[in-house]
Order: structure tokens, then C-alpha cells, then sequence
């Protein structure tokens, strides 16, 4: 009996501590990525971004999906990037490049985070993700049709 309180003690306890684990990086995240809304710091990140778009043959208005993909998650991402084609102020060709790389490469920041905290090696993941996401969107974006109609149209 004292064997199954042990376990049950152990399972809620270790569970408790990972959920604090988690927490401690998700909410902090979620408060600066607020912040960085309201003080316009995406659209500074987002040109960083545009080298990547070049080298990943999309649009240069693909720099700030990309951007908020990559580092806030591909719910947030996904939606940017849903805003941006719903306005015509981007190509099915870009549409398809972004999102072919956020699948492989998302919440790169947030996701290393909670992998760190269970003990992996953040490095090996980021480099690992990224250079997937590079490989296979320059594969199929070679399959992809350039056509010069936006999706808003």
C-alpha cells in the first residue's frame, strides 16, 4: 500500500514542479510578447527577418509572419500570416514558403525554452530545427508555382 501513496506522491509532486517549470517560461513570454505589440518592437524585428525571406525566395511582407512565427508560435504566426493574404499584401508563392518553414521551425524561442527545462540541449535543437526548416522549404519551394496573383485579390 505504502508503494502506490509513494507513487501517487511522487507522480503529483513531479508533475507540480514541471507545470512550475513551464510556467515560469510561458507567462513571462506571453507579458513580453504584449509588450513588444504595443511598442511596435516586431516591426524592427520583422526587418531583420527580410534577408531570410530573400534567401528563402518569398516576399519581403512575408518578413513579419515569419518573424512572429518563428518566434511567438504558429498560432500567432499563422494568424499574421492569414491577416497579411486576406489584405493582398502577399503571394500564394510566399504563403506556401512561410508556411512550409514555420512548420519545422515555430515558437523557437518558447519551445527551446520548455525543452531546456526538462534537460535538453537548446543549441542541438535551435540549430537542428533551423536547418531543417532551411532544407526543406528550399526543396519544395522549388515545386512551388510563382505566380504573381495575391491571395487577397
Amino acid at each position: 500500500m505504502n508503494f502506490i501513496i509513494d507513487f501517487f506522491n511522487l507522480g503529483i509532486i513531479g508533475s507540480a514542479k514541471s507545470i512550475w517549470s513551464i510556467a515560469i517560461i510561458v507567462i513571462p513570454l506571453m507579458v513580453f510578447m504584449e509588450i513588444a505589440k504595443d511598442i511596435k518592437l516586431l516591426d524592427f524585428i520583422s526587418k531583420l527577418f527580410k534577408p531570410i525571406t530573400k534567401l528563402l525566395s518569398a516576399e519581403e511582407n512575408a518578413a513579419f509572419p515569419l518573424a512572429v512565427g518563428i518566434i511567438f508560435g504558429i498560432s500567432y504566426g499563422a494568424g499574421v500570416l492569414i491577416k497579411t493574404s486576406e489584405d493582398g499584401n502577399i503571394d500564394h508563392r510566399s504563403l506556401m514558403i512561410i508556411s512550409v518553414f514555420l512548420a519545422a521551425c515555430h515558437a523557437i524561442v518558447e519551445d527551446t525554452l520548455l525543452f531546456v527545462a526538462i534537460g535538453a540541449k537548446g543549441l542541438i535543437i535551435v540549430f537542428t530545427r533551423v536547418f531543417v526548416a532551411f532544407i526543406a522549404t528550399i526543396i519544395i519551394s522549388r515545386f512551388i508555382k510563382n505566380n504573381s496573383q495575391n491571395l487577397g485579390e
